[in-house]
């Protein structure tokens, strides 16, 4: 397995900065790091989202993962891996990207809905599918497309919160995406950072323990 797509498993939780304010940008970083979740994805839309990839991955080395979302097209693509990004996820399927992230030996994942969807973006060169929007098909929909499909690694992102990350897992999702209901911007901006590191841990126990069972 890829390494870095390895160590996407290995957190079990990605976590989706959007519109992140560069100053809690760092803070909110080591608060998931300090409750498990070491994979963090930053989304293109974020202005200067190309330094702040920079600022995050210089700040953690190893320690976090540090990749782009919302990735709709092969120049933003382009521009993020080379200011640090270690992944690319898109919320819809483009093959100019996988093409550029596999240039440049990148993970990449499309966002996909169908079957369909799915196996174009793993034959196009995708390293795993983002189920997008998960919450709109819920985890019913991941497992039936486990089923042919078993070869290619998903992850549901859109609606995945502590409290049903473990039927995702159970479905067969390596890893789970997850923003708002894993970052509270709102306890960021008081500085209450431990709360977010105590949901933090909340995800990965969740997704640890159904994986165990």
């Amino acid at each position: 397995m890829n390494e870095t797509l390895s160590r996407l498993v290995d957190s079990g939780v990605v976590a989706v900065l959007r519109g992140v304010p560069a100053d809690q940008l760092i803070e909110i970083a080591e608060a998931l790091r300090e409750g498990g979740v070491t994979a963090v994805e930053i989304t293109a839309d974020t202005p200067n989202v190309a330094e702040k990839l920079g600022e995050v991955a210089g700040s953690f080395g190893d320690e976090v993962v540090v990749g782009t979302g919302t990735v709709l097209d092969s120049e933003t693509a382009r521009t993020t891996l080379m200011a640090g990004a270690e992944f690319v996820v898109s919320p819809s399927l483009h093959e100019d990207v996988i093409e550029t992230c596999n240039r440049y030996g990148a993970v990449t994942a499309p966002g996909v809905m169908t079957p369909t969807e799915a196996i174009r973006g793993y034959e196009a060169g995708a390293d795993f599918v983002k189920v997008f929007p998960a919450k709109t098909v819920g985890p019913d929909h991941l497992g039936a497309m486990k089923g042919p499909l078993g070869q290619i690694p998903m992850m549901p992102t859109g609606g995945v919160g502590p409290d049903n990350a473990a039927d995702y897992i159970d479905a067969g999702a390596f890893a789970v995406g997850a923003g708002g209901a894993l970052v509270d911007y709102d306890a960021a901006e008081r500085g209450d950072y431990e709360s977010i590191t105590e949901t933090a841990r909340e995800f990965t126990r969740v997704v640890e323990e159904a994986r165990d069972d």
